[in-house]
């Protein structure tokens, strides 16, 4: 769910960014605003990807004792 954020993001900042809609309200610049958006959607996605690479890393191994014989 984060990457699908982040990419959210990375677009919404590349658009307003490369001036492909202008926001008319004179306290916000739209460059600023997507320089951010675009780092934040780096970041999002980065941050999942390293956060699922670790959940993955991962395993469990369960012995179980059937009949006097280890089983795996």
């Amino acid at each position: 769910m984060a990457i699908g954020t982040g990419i959210v993001l990375l677009v919404a900042g590349l658009i307003l960014a490369l001036d492909v809609i202008q926001v008319d309200l004179d306290f916000i610049d739209d460059g600023a605003l997507g320089t951010i958006l675009i780092v934040a959607g780096v970041l999002a996605i980065v941050l999942s990807l390293i956060v699922n690479a670790q959940r993955s890393r991962h395993t469990v191994v369960e012995d179980r004792v059937v009949d006097d014989r280890r089983v795996r």
